[in-house]
């Protein structure tokens, strides 16, 4: 019953992503589109789980599958009875809920207890010898934190020593943010059904998502003509943005770039800035830092036009330059301000970063020909709220951060979103944790600001530049392993990403 977009990695996942409440909303007219019942989409789920379950662990025999008071339970039973069906001992155990089961749930938990076995209760002893859960507790239609008995089942399922496959969604997971408000199941893998939901994508995802896998349970035409709320991003998108050059090109046509920043003790992050934009393909890259960090700029990357910042210096380089990207070690002193200030009259395509946020968080000032990429503790600071209210929906925070500033703005972290003015929303699903360390943002910024310099648009310069960005690292990270990754790392594997 699988279908062809039954995932063997997550480079087969759709690029389209929806929120998990117009999925549940909708997914009763594509099952009248195909002619199917709810019942039936149930068991193409339950189905197609038990297939996955079989590929990922050939060897179980011994499986415990938790069912909660809902969907996600039905698909629970459904695969129970495959598993019966095929020899596999099973022990179901269910939690509890106070209304009646959904129908298509209810018939299949009476078609397990009618024909194949029985279902302990939630507070059951556990079989000391399963080798695999099978969580199916809670769906996409939690938003707070998960109650009793299904906290304490959660808890339960993480200190099994049996791997957990998750139906839709790891239970206690918020399916639209990918925030856990209380216990979360941290899956060792998890299939989810229709339609690919926002929240497997960032937030807490990819701590307890495990790898993920997707089948559209036979609605993948229907859902092709559906708008999509946000998109997916990953190496395979390079090439909608990123094409080859004209044999007659020249430096003058790739960009004039202006990269300013590199306080005092801080050098190292513009001249990262200024080399990752030369990596990704800029013409002509001019810094202005601190008079004592020219020597040694020149030196390492003599390709770099390196002045001091100064009140002449800067005026002439704002005049020479087709983008600007501020921000990069900067500092907040007065040398800075200053720079921000003369900055902030120009008309030109900009990228603010770093201590350019934090000064923009003062003047609170909205421009539409500007890319801010901030980290959480830097868009807290812009919405004048926490980190954890920014952290709690980055996909709203990010389109907050769009109407107060305008421009398109790309809201750093694991499941990095990329929001503009025209309602465009997209999380770049690419990076790993060994991107956790100073100086990557620098290198995004260069990239992001080269892509602008050669002609793309600044929605699609944030796009391209954050898969760029982190598919670079995952190269790094597949060949070395992630801990000790350098941002400088990157640099070498930028041009093999930008050439088509």
């Amino acid at each position: 019953m699988i279908d062809h977009q039954q995932n063997k990695d997550t480079t087969s996942l759709p690029y389209s992503v929806f929120r998990a409440d117009w999925v549940r909303e909708n997914e009763s007219k594509g099952a009248r589109h195909i002619g199917v019942s709810l019942y039936q989409l149930m068991e193409r789920a339950g189905e197609a789980a038990f297939a996955l379950c079989r590929r990922l662990y050939p060897d179980a025999r011994r499986w415990l599958i938790l069912c909660g008071h809902g969907n996600n339970g039905g698909d629970g039973y459904v695969i129970a009875r495959c598993a019966k069906q095929y020899g596999i001992e099973i022990t179901i155990i269910s939690g509890t809920g106070d209304s009646p089961l959904p129908a298509e749930a209810q018939q299949a938990r009476e078609n397990w207890l009618n024909n194949y076995g029985q279902i302990f209760p939630h507070d059951a002893v556990w079989p000391l010898n399963c080798d695999l859960i099978i969580d199916g507790l809670l769906g996409t239609g939690i938003n707070s934190a998960p109650r009793e008995p299904y906290a304490s089942l959660i808890n339960q399922a993480n200190q099994y020593p049996a791997p957990v496959v998750s139906l839709d969604i790891p239970s206690g997971l918020d399916a639209n943010t990918g925030i856990a408000h209380g216990e979360v199941v941290y899956a060792s893998q998890t299939l989810t059904f229709v339609a690919l939901k926002s929240g497997l994508l960032t937030g807490q995802a990819r701590d307890v998502v495990g790898k993920l896998y997707y089948n559209s349970l036979g609605l993948s035409r229907w859902l092709a003509e559906q708008k999509p709320q946000l998109q997916r991003l990953t190496v395979d998108c390079l090439n909608q943005w990123i094409k080859p050059r004209r044999p007659c090109s020249h430096k003058g046509d790739h960009g004039k770039l202006l990269f300013i920043g590199g306080d005092t003790g801080t050098g190292g992050a513009i001249r990262m800035a200024g080399e990752a934009a030369l990596r990704t393909g800029a013409g002509l890259v001019r810094v202005l830092t601190r008079v004592e960090h020219i020597a040694g700029m020149l030196a390492a990357r003599p390709e770099l036009m390196v002045q001091p910042l100064e009140q002449g210096t800067l005026a002439a380089a704002i005049d020479w330059a087709d983008v600007i990207a501020i921000g990069p070690g900067l500092g907040q002193s007065d040398w800075g301000r200053l720079a921000i200030e003369q900055v902030s009259g120009s008309d030109k395509p900009m990228l603010w970063d770093a201590d350019a946020l934090n000064l923009l968080a003062i003047t609170a000032d909205k421009r539409q020909n500007r890319i801010i990429t901030p980290h959480p503790g830097e868009a807290a600071r812009l919405l004048q709220c926490s980190v954890e209210q920014i952290e709690s929906d980055r996909l709203h925070s990010a389109m907050e951060l769009v109407r107060r500033y305008g421009g398109t703005v790309v809201l750093k972290g694991a499941g990095t979103v990329i929001a503009d003015e025209s309602g465009v929303l997209a999380i770049a699903d690419v990076g790993n944790p060994g991107m956790a360390s100073g100086g990557m943002g620098d290198i995004l910024s260069g990239i992001i600001a080269s892509l602008l310099g050669q002609g793309l648009p600044l929605l699609d310069s944030a796009l391209a530049g954050c898969v760029v960005h982190g598919v670079a690292a995952d190269r790094i990270a597949l060949r070395q392993g992630e801990r000790g990754m350098l941002a400088t790392d990157l640099l070498s594997e930028i041009p093999g990403l930008v050439n088509p």
